[in-house]
């Protein structure tokens, strides 16, 4: 599992030219699932995002989480966050979850995610085409991957 973080003024996600998730301060979180991620993957990216000490402190360091500055999460399905270009001009997904497979784990993370003590979490539409709108604060970007491959 695989997930793109930032720290955000604001985001939104849209389908359709609708709303259908929005934050205010806090984290944007683009998620990827592999074909053989499981609880325990999620779990591991889920303690990540929310004790990773990415907020400022009052001197200006980034040592604090988004459970220390009640932040707000928003989720992203994105599956091409496996994609693999080492090949050729066009990405190859063959290590991206199967569609039903990955609705389910995608499904389950964000009941997961909801069970944590954020302020807010809200969530895109699983594979659907969507527009993503992200106030980047700092910039502030990470990646985090189940298989700590980096």
């Amino acid at each position: 599992m695989r997930a793109v973080i930032q720290r955000v003024s604001s985001s939104e996600v849209r389908v359709n030219q609708e709303t259908v998730g929005a934050i205010g301060f806090g984290l944007n979180v683009l998620l990827g699932i592999k074909d053989d991620d499981n609880e325990a993957d999620m779990d591991y990216i889920i303690h990540k995002l929310i004790h990773l000490r990415i907020f400022e402190d009052d001197d200006g360091k980034m040592n604090r989480s988004i459970l220390d500055v009640d932040g707000e999460l928003l989720l992203i399905s994105q599956f091409t966050l496996y994609g693999d270009c080492r090949k050729g001009r066009r990405p190859g997904f063959s290590r991206s979850g199967p569609v039903v497979a990955a609705k389910k784990k995608y499904d389950i993370f964000v009941e997961k995610l909801q069970l944590e003590p954020l302020k807010k979490v809200a969530a895109g539409v699983f594979q659907e085409e969507m527009e993503v709108l992200i106030v980047n604060d700092g910039p502030v970007t990470l990646l985090l991957d189940s298989e700590k491959q980096f």
